[in-house]
């Protein structure tokens, strides 16, 4: 016991980034033990979204979903998304599928509808990129493709 105790005293970095990383690791395993959602492949995603009633909620900006959207998708903003929980609550039985960027965003959302007492719900792996680019799932496009270009007239008035 002495012998392990000089060696933490000798070599206190390295014991500090053992415990460090063992905290880290144990955290992991006791988020993934207990999380209330699944994660889904963009390709079961839509098979859920043929066989049952599905609500797909997009919590990308909302600058960003007219651009691209998944077909029948709601956009709900990850920052708005405590806010408007209230809006969707009648789905709280039925299966949810969240989507952002890359797949990052859509974990906070999916506690967040998990802690408001939603049942099924699923993160898309991967988000909108996955989804575009990996598995060419068709998107809707509802931006307005019109470029509207401004001209300043500027008048200078000479007194």
């Amino acid at each position: 016991m002495e012998r392990y105790l000089d060696f933490i005293l000798n070599h206190y970095i390295l014991s500090l980034a053992l415990a460090v990383v063992t905290y880290l690791l144990i955290q992991e395993l006791l988020d993934t033990a207990f999380k209330k959602h699944s994660d889904i492949s963009p390709l079961l995603a839509v098979a859920k979204m043929n066989d049952s009633d599905t609500l797909v909620i997009d919590v990308r900006d909302a600058t960003d979903f007219p651009a691209s959207h998944i077909d029948q998708a709601i956009s709900m903003p990850l920052g708005k998304l405590a806010e408007d929980i209230l809006k969707i609550s009648e789905h709280k039985n039925k299966p949810v599928l969240i989507a952002c960027l890359n797949g990052t965003r859509s974990a906070s959302a999916a506690k967040l509808l998990a802690k408001a007492g939603f049942e099924q719900i699923f993160v898309i792996t991967g988000g909108m990129q996955a989804w575009e680019n990996d598995y060419k799932l068709p998107i809707k496009n509802t931006s307005n493709k019109q470029s509207k270009t401004k001209t300043n007239n500027i008048i200078v008035v000479n007194e």
